[in-house]
């Protein structure tokens, strides 16, 4: 039996709250009345859990470990809890550190800034097929191999989050690319991702860059009106960016 407190701990309850919201696919989506208010229970929990709550104390630049002989990873994760339905964690960013942009394709996310300040650049696809980029020169250049590999989008918000900020959300539709920079220090956000990465059911993590386009045949008025807009080009993952993995010190989960 697990003891008392960690029976009430914050984030049991947040586990127990996510799994409510996540395990039934069915009534997953925000047009159902069910899920709405599941998700809204689930980030008022977020909203109010602090670095304390998972015994992990905020770093500086210098008090992060380093194994020895080895490079530190600029992004460490620690592994809280996983079900078919969702997956929940800690990611702790350096000084500096980002995870480049990057794609959940049909999944939810919810992400909540511990300690530190984040900046998240958040887009959306858009529904335009690759082909709709044959008018359009990139600079440098891109191979025609590459042409393949676009994906039109819309850059929808750029925010920085602190841990007095509300959850950053994601969904299939909104916000589902993003990338995420600490800001002014080290930093570390809670993350639930729904349902987790799975390869396997098509749920792989892809990562892309924002190509500098200038159409030729595009005059200054259509220019101002889709100046949001830009393609991505997919890549592989960069290699400046890896994660490494840490013990999660908190309170057990059991779900």
């Amino acid at each position: 039996m697990m003891p008392r407190d960690n029976m009430t701990s914050t984030v049991q309850k947040i586990a127990k709250q996510a799994l409510a919201t996540f395990r039934n696919p069915s009534v997953v989506g925000e047009h159902n009345k069910v899920f709405w208010e599941n998700q809204s229970k689930l980030k008022s929990l977020l909203a109010e859990v602090r670095a304390a709550d998972l015994k992990i104390a905020a770093r500086t630049p210098e008090s992060a470990p380093v194994p020895p002989q080895r490079i530190a990873p600029p992004v460490t994760y620690m592994h809280i809890c996983e079900t078919d339905s969702f997956s929940m964690g800690v990611f702790l960013l350096k000084t500096g550190a980002s995870i480049p942009l990057h794609d959940h394709p049909g999944m939810y996310g919810m992400l909540k800034v511990i300690y530190g300040k984040v900046r998240i650049s958040c887009f959306d696809r858009l529904d335009k097929p690759r082909d709709g980029a044959s008018g359009v020169q990139f600079n440098p250049p891109l191979m025609p191999f590459q042409r393949g590999h676009l994906l039109a989008s819309v850059l929808k918000s750029v925010g920085e989050y602190t841990e007095d900020s509300s959850p950053c959300v994601l969904s299939p539709q909104q916000d589902n690319i993003h990338q995420i920079d600490a800001v002014d220090g080290p930093t570390a956000f809670l993350d639930i991702l729904a349902p987790p990465y799975d390869p396997d059911e098509g749920r792989d993590c892809h990562y892309y860059k924002v190509l500098q386009a200038h159409s030729e045949a595009a005059d200054k008025k259509s220019e101002a009106q889709d100046q949001g807009d830009v393609w991505l080009l997919e890549i592989p993952q960069p290699s400046e960016f890896w994660c490494g993995g840490e013990p999660y010190p908190g309170p057990k989960v059991t779900l």
